[in-house]
């Protein structure tokens, strides 16, 4: 390499310069011949370079003897000597060149010809030019004649000696620099040094394209601007590493190939120490080996560039890393540092206080995973610092701010902390308070009047309050200020009021406490007054216990004395009545204030379990619903759980609000008169209705569930919660819940029958039970299958219940009718407002919810074409629904007399709404088409709603002054009058229990009391109160005069069967 070319990246370019020596090689601007080029023409062997040397070192160019030497091209000519001439080294070629012409077998012709020719056109210097003359005489006599007489035509800047035989070309050249041909012993394989020349040039050109892939890849690296993500950075570091190895591979392909043609170069002398090695073969070896040095530079420098470019590529690849991590922890930590800002209850209950420290807790611990990543990453960016990277003043800044955001989350998490413990220490202390003051109103209402009246009996009771009192250090507020002073950072004015009213109940408390001891302690010092015994006068024995007023006049004017033994018992039995009358007073209020007590408790369990209800809710929701969409819980979630959270979870997340937002906190209200919570209920038993939808939803949510339990995503959450039940047990929560408030409330009104709310609570809990059993209605509504119109068209579902039911069609065949009688069908009723459904209950096989029943739809009966009979002869369980003038009847067994009982009265009660409706409109219309006949009369009261006169004669029994046919639907009605149509009739709730007999329909043939035997006659009248539904005002003057919607009573009298 020239000077200052060392360690250079292929700044030049790299081939074979023939002629030059390697550094000229490499070097050399111009693109030179190479032996591959001229390949044939140097075949022809006209002229060779052998590798000899003159004595002065000059090379030596030998033309042998060539017959078409004229023949050859100028072109290739020229090539062939210009290829030779560049050769050897640039101080070799300054010597100038030695030609030996062997023209030995040529005529002087040619001699002249080719010395001339190779003078014209040699195209470097030459020192000098021995020629071998032809041999023979002629032609020897002829060129020594003729080179005397043509001297001139050779004048050359060099001699030209012509020799006659080869010992006088060795006294020029020295045996040892000459081939064979010429008398030498020089070792010389002209194909040989063609494929050496040839391998020589192709290695120096592999050098040069090395050197030029090394330069631009270089050049490429060294513009390529740093990427700003990571994923830039990361794909041009993997594509720069790629194009390092594979220039590399080319490098060392290349040294590969340099160490294999030395060692073909070496390998004459390896085979023989004897053998000689010529300049030229010297000056190739060293090339080559130049070559190699070159290369060797080369990668030398191109590692130190690539360790350079990959370090600062790698450190980008750190810093965009670090950046990303950056910005990603700053995120979260900002978004938790404004949750966090959010979190500005300090709780309204103890319960309410702890929930919101394992909620911070909780969320604490979600944070620590940012939290210790940022710290994580500030110690990386300090290490980046320690090594050393580029972007120091980029990293240390964001270090310092990672630093400052872990320290600011801390002290927020810190601060947030110490206010919930504190609001937990002082609702502590207010529950604390408030469950003295309970215990102590307790202990009042605990304590016996009777027994309080006795020395001993006061003794005991003061020494319980005293005892009880002494416990007021360690569990009553002490000073209000020193609360108001300790507790200041948390008192807003709700925490503020609810301390007050602890306070003052406290106050309250005590004050009652006082009293009660003031008068436990007068009646423990109380001494029984001596009583002196008045005998009676002996004439007082023998009167009556009334003494006359004489005798009154008489003592009255009797002594001082004897007026006071007379005022002296009275006095002391007024001051006993007055003591009586003020314990029976003080018994009444403790009775007051124990109930008072009891209320408390219940309100307190409605709202502890209302609490816990709601954080119940909230763990389900936090820890399983949303983690379902948590990207980190992904790979444990199962297929079959994919988009089906609202089949496992259904509307609870709507039954959490409902109870967080607006339900919890209206109990609450309630705290200080928890006789009032019914109206809590009543303002919100709409709202109740979303449980329907859960209820609904929970047999899929059930059958979902036993499909996935085992799935790991339930495990997992499971454990991060630390539950110790299952998730089913938790989604079983909202059904209980439901069910939890009937009880609750039935407490409450046991203990609140004389006060405010009773009639509310009585509501509530009524609306409760119709919530509940609508719930359970809808469960078996939705079991229904086969029904092939809409059930929302058939109105309100009243009632559903199993029965069995035997059948009796009029048209169907004698032998099917009997046999149906014997052999009872099982059906699922269920009973709407406009009809009434048969279905076929079947069970399913299964666990839980799977096992559930479904309903076979089997036929339907139209509300407006049903009759019932409400007693069937022989089974106080059984009633008929007959259909259409009884051509269907259906004996309808309910499994307790209390069922059949219900039924029958909801039934009565559409049939009853469906006769009025029908009366309504009947007299609508009539009003429409007669203007001139009179108004009907006002309705009445009654609830069969029957209010017109019969317009039918009654025919009057001889036996009874009461004519109950025309009143009283009790028997089968009798066909109509011609142009008269049959009266509505009804029956009141006032049913007798234990007969029941009644019927109701629009038309008489709809209805029936008694069950049918053959068609013939009425069923025997039974003793019972009677509704009237017409009007009777003609009957004589023995006669009862009745209207409609009186009750009356029948009674048989004697044997005769006088009613």
């Amino acid at each position: 390499m020239r000077p200052g070319q060392e360690g250079a990246l292929g700044c030049c370019g790299l081939c074979t310069c023939p002629g030059t020596t390697g550094d000229e090689i490499m070097h050399q601007d111009i693109v030179p011949l190479c032996a591959a080029d001229i390949q044939e023409q140097l075949k022809r062997r006209f002229a060779y370079l052998s590798g000899g040397r003159g004595q002065d070192g000059s090379p030596v160019i030998t033309f042998p003897d060539y017959p078409a030497f004229s023949e050859i091209p100028d072109k290739e000519f020229q090539s062939v000597m210009t290829y030779l001439t560049s050769i050897p080294s640039l101080q070799d070629a300054g010597i100038g060149f030695i030609l030996v012409i062997d023209r030995r077998q040529d005529k002087w012709t040619s001699v002249k010809a080719s010395v001339l020719r190779i003078a014209a056109s040699f195209p470097a210097n030459l020192q000098l030019v021995l020629v071998l003359r032809p041999t023979g005489f002629f032609q020897r006599t002829l060129s020594e004649i003729a080179f005397k007489f043509n001297r001139d035509d050779f004048k050359m800047k060099v001699p030209v000696i012509m020799l006659s035989s080869v010992p006088e070309l060795h006294g020029y050249i020295d045996k040892s620099q000459l081939t064979e041909d010429l008398g030498g012993t020089l070792d010389y394989c002209h194909s040989r040094w063609l494929c050496h020349r040839t391998a020589i040039e192709s290695f120096a050109l592999m050098v040069k394209q090395t050197a030029q892939m090394l330069q631009s890849f270089g050049t490429e690296l060294a513009e390529t601007e740093l990427p700003n993500d990571v994923q830039s950075t990361s794909s041009v570091l993997s594509t720069h590493t790629e194009k390092k190895d594979k220039a590399k591979e080319d490098l060392q392909l290349a040294q590969k190939e340099g160490q294999r043609l030395l060692e073909s170069l070496r390998e004459p002398l390896a085979e023989s120490t004897a053998h000689s090695v010529n300049q030229d073969q010297l000056d190739s070896q060293a090339t080559v080996q130049r070559l190699l040095a070159q290369l060797n530079e080369t990668e030398a420098a191109f590692h130190e560039f690539w360790a350079k470019h990959q370090q600062k590529l790698e450190q980008c690849l750190q810093l965009r890393h670090f950046e990303q991590g950056f910005r990603e922890v700053k995120a979260t930590l900002d978004t938790a540092s404004q949750k966090i800002a959010t979190f500005t209850d300090i709780g309204n209950s103890l319960a309410h206080v702890e929930h919101l420290l394992r909620s911070l807790a909780s969320f604490e611990e979600k944070s620590s995973v940012a939290v210790e990543r940022a710290r994580a990453l500030a110690q990386q960016g300090q290490q980046l610092i320690e090594n050393k990277h580029y972007a120091v003043d980029s990293i240390h800044p964001k270090c310092e701010e990672l630093q400052h955001l872990c320290h600011q989350f801390a002290t927020e998490i810190g601060s947030r902390r110490a206010l919930l413990s504190k609001s937990q220490e002082l609702h502590r202390l207010l529950e604390t308070s408030m469950k003295w003051c309970d215990e102590g109103i307790y202990l009042l209402a605990s304590q016996p009047v009777d027994k309080c009246q006795s020395q001993d009996g006061a003794e005991a009771a003061l020494q319980e309050i005293e005892k009880f009192l002494e416990t007021g250090e360690e569990n009553k507020i002490q000073e209000l200020s020193k609360i108001y002073k300790e507790y200041e950072t948390i008192l807003n004015p709700d925490l503020l009021d609810h301390v007050q009213k602890v306070f003052q109940k406290q106050e309250s408390m005590q004050e009652m406490f006082h009293r009660r001891q003031a008068s436990l302690k007068k009646l423990a010092a109380k001494q029984t007054r001596p009583v002196q015994p008045v005998a009676p006068r002996p004439e007082a024995l023998t009167k009556s216990p009334c003494p006359s007023p004489g005798s009154w006049r008489g003592s009255e004017n009797s002594g001082p004395e004897g007026s006071a033994l007379r005022r002296g018992p009275y006095r002391r039995a007024k001051s006993e009545m007055s003591e009586n009358r003020q314990g029976r007073d003080s018994s009444t209020g403790d009775e007051e204030e124990g109930l008072a007590i009891l209320r408390r408790h219940v309100m307190n369990e409605l709202l502890d379990t209302e609490r816990a209800y709601v954080e119940e809710l909230l763990s389900v929701l936090e820890g399983y619903a949303a983690e379902m969409e948590n990207p980190l819980m992904t790979h444990l979630i199962s297929t079959g759980l994919h988009n089906k959270k609202d089949v496992l979870f259904g509307n609870m997340e709507e039954i959490y609000h409902f109870h967080n937002r607006v339900f919890l906190r209206e109990l609450e209200r309630c705290t200080d008169c928890p006789e009032l919570v019914g109206r809590c209920f009543l303002e919100r038993m709409e709202d109740f209705q979303i449980y329907e939808k859960y209820c609904q939803n929970k047999p899929r949510s059930e059958s979902l569930w036993r499909q996935c339990s085992t799935c790991p995503f339930f495990q997992e959450c499971q454990k991060k919660l630390d539950h110790k039940l299952s998730l089913d047990s938790y989604l079983l929560k909202p059904v209980q819940r439901i069910t939890k408030y009937q009880l609750l409330l039935k407490e409450m009104l046991k203990y609140s029958r004389n006060c405010e709310g009773a009639e509310d609570l009585q509501e509530a809990l009524s609306s409760i039970l119709g919530i509940l059993k609508a719930v359970n209605d809808s469960m078996h509504l939705i079991a229904i299958t086969g029904y092939d119109g809409n059930l929302s068209d058939l109105g309100k579902l009243l009632m559903q219940g199993s029965f069995s039911v035997w059948t009796d069609h009029k048209k169907g065949h004698t032998k099917v009718k009997e046999l149906a009688r014997f052999k009872p069908m099982q059906r699922h009723l269920f009973l709407h407002e406009k009809a009434v459904l048969f279905c076929k209950k079947r069970e399913e096989n299964g666990e839980g919810y799977e096992k559930a029943p479904s309903y076979s739809y089997k036929q339907s009966l139209n509300m407006t074409a049903v009759g019932i009979t409400e007693n069937v002869k022989g089974d106080a369980k059984k009633f008929e629904i007959w259909y259409n003038a009884r051509e269907e009847v259906y004996i309808v067994q309910a499994p307790t007399p209390e069922i059949k009982a219900a039924w029958v009265n909801e039934i009565r009660k559409v049939l009853t709404s469906q006769l009025q409706a029908c009366r309504e409109a009947s007299q609508h219309r009539t009003l429409e088409q007669s203007h001139s006949l009179p108004l009907p009369a006002p309705s009445s009261t009654s609830p069969s709603g029957g209010n017109s006169r019969h317009v039918k004669k009654q025919e009057e029994r001889k036996t009874d002054p009461l004519s109950l046919e025309g009143y009283v639907s009790s028997s089968l009605p009798k066909p109509p009058e011609k142009g008269k149509g049959w009266s509505k009739t009804s029956h009141s709730l006032e049913v007798p229990e234990d007969e029941g007999g009644w019927s109701s329909a629009e038309e008489p043939i709809n209805s029936s009391d008694a069950e049918e035997d053959g068609g013939v006659g009425p069923k025997k009248l039974v003793p019972g109160k009677y509704t009237v539904v017409l009007d009777d005002e003609k009957g004589g003057p023995d006669t009862l005069a009745m209207r409609s919607g009186d009750v009356v009573e029948v009674v048989e009298e004697g044997a005769e069967g006088l009613w």
